[in-house]
């Protein structure tokens, strides 16, 4: 006899509803932030190895974008409105794409094979993308304070 995974109480689910999201009760609930997160963990790994960790000016630089990009994330969501936050948003995105141009820079001085610069490439560009998709989340809300960040969003 096999245990029901499913709460009883719940209607089971039908063929084309989604699955409703998670509440936001903290910013690190936000995926943007988790990608972001990831972000800046592979940013500082290759930054801190070899010839990249002797090359103060850029490391610094790049390990500074690559933070920012989950801090403001995360100082927008105590902003106290939905406008507020997404300019905060919108600062992650650049950050995002500063990131991207760095690394350049760290390919071009042979700090970063091939797959190093496609992988932290890439997830700066779904770092992007998650962050603009909350953004346009933000913007659809009907209230101007829908999301109310910094509180508990239930």
């Amino acid at each position: 006899m096999t245990a029901s995974l499913r709460p009883k109480n719940k209607e089971p689910r039908t063929k084309n509803e989604k699955p409703r999201p998670m509440p936001i009760r903290r910013f690190e609930d936000i995926e943007g932030w988790q990608s972001a997160r990831e972000l800046t963990r592979q940013v500082y790994a290759v930054a801190h190895s070899g010839e990249f960790s002797r090359d103060f000016g850029l490391r610094d630089q790049i390990t500074r974008a690559a933070g920012s990009t989950m801090h403001n994330i995360a100082e927008g969501f105590d902003g106290g409105s939905n406008a507020e936050f997404i300019k905060f948003l919108r600062y992650s995105q650049r950050s995002c794409s500063e990131v991207q141009s760095q690394l350049y820079v760290a390919q071009d001085q042979g700090y970063l094979s091939r797959e190093e610069f496609d992988a932290i490439y890439a997830q700066a560009e779904r770092t992007h993308v998650k962050v603009g998709g909350f953004i346009r989340y933000l913007l659809s809300a009907p209230s101007p304070n829908t999301f109310k960040p910094g509180t508990k969003n239930s």
